[in-house]
């Protein structure tokens, strides 16, 4: 089985770096996984979170494609229920217009950051979730050309390609849907450690060709901390230990710590378990084990695309990991 590689790009303010260091990174890694050969280059959405700085992917994309030449660029992925199909839509004719036959709209129903994101968002209200399958139904038919909610407009600018539509998921709750809909699926391994092959399986099993996909199509996102051997990976994954144990307590991260502080925590047992826990969103190691993991995973999901999320500091070094994969992969 033949394995692409892809990234998936969080913005990350990492020790040292402000925001808008994070941004122009995002920018300088498209550059470099465009010229190595990756499939694609996502950016996810997160708001009020100081150490992430993409709050607004679909403006990231714009950039990105501007600056890359072949990969395609999208969204890993819109947070749809804060907002309107419609427009959504018409963003991504825009994208399409400008970038033929190279963007990627990702969308999942995730809140995005702490809770007063939601109200924050949707001007004092929570977003109703459970109409997330026909949003996305709006969405697919605005892409399309269509007026799903006889409204008698078009999603414009209109045009001959149009970009697909892949849908995110943590659990198996949105691979059904994908699948009746006829999208792609994104399982975020990076998010749910204990997800299993299941929500794939599902999304095979209940795919309905459409005219965004006639074939299903699935791939996995997983962080992953490549070193020269394996102790140097252990030493650089302490830093992402150390941020997701701080998210899970509720602390303010104001950026992602360097190894050389990170290394140096001590942790309680309860905290320990919890770091161990975290690991199942890892592939950690120097880059044959890495490569073997990717391997592996890729086997147990039956996709033949990972998507690869890499935040080690400093910044050189995650360029220096995407070229050893990429190496590695023979791409």
């Amino acid at each position: 089985m033949t394995i692409q590689l892809s990234v998936l790009d969080q913005s990350p303010l990492l020790q040292g770096n402000n925001e808008r260091d994070a941004l122009k990174q995002t920018i300088e890694l498209a550059k470099h996984v465009d010229q190595l050969g990756y499939k694609r280059f996502w950016m996810s959405e997160h708001h009020s979170t100081k150490s992430l700085a993409g709050s607004a992917p679909e403006i990231l994309v714009s950039s990105v494609a501007a600056n890359t030449k072949q990969i395609r660029v999208g969204t890993g992925g819109v947070l749809l229920p804060h907002y309107s199909p419609y427009k959504v839509a018409e963003s991504f004719r825009v994208l399409e217009g400008l970038y033929p036959e190279r963007i990627d709209l990702g969308v999942g129903r995730a809140p995005g950051g702490m809770p007063g994101v939601n109200y924050a968002l949707n001007r004092g209200k929570y977003p109703d979730v459970h109409s997330y399958p026909t949003q996305v139904s709006h969405l697919i038919d605005y892409l399309l050309g269509k007026d799903p909610e006889g409204y008698q407009v078009k999603a414009t600018p209109l045009g001959e390609t149009t970009p697909p539509v892949h849908m995110l998921g943590s659990s198996g709750g949105s691979a059904s849907v994908a699948g009746q809909l006829g999208t792609g699926y994104t399982f975020a391994q990076f998010i749910n450690g204990d997800g299993s092959p299941v929500a794939i399986d599902r999304y095979y099993n209940s795919f309905i060709p459409s005219p965004m996909m006639q074939e299903p199509y699935a791939s996995v996102a997983i962080f992953a901390v490549i070193g020269d051997t394996d102790k140097e990976a252990e030493f650089l994954a302490s830093s992402l230990d150390q941020a997701l144990l701080m998210i899970e307590q509720g602390q303010v991260r104001e950026f992602f710590p360097s190894p050389e502080e990170a290394s140096q925590q001590t942790y309680n047992m309860y905290e320990q378990a919890r770091i161990n826990e975290n690991r199942k969103r890892m592939i950690i190691g120097d880059v044959r084990s890495v490569k073997q993991q990717i391997e592996d995973l890729a086997h147990a999901f039956q996709v033949n695309e990972v998507m690869v999320n890499v935040i080690v500091s400093p910044f050189e070094r995650r360029l220096e990991s995407y070229t050893k994969l990429a190496k590695a992969f023979n791409m």
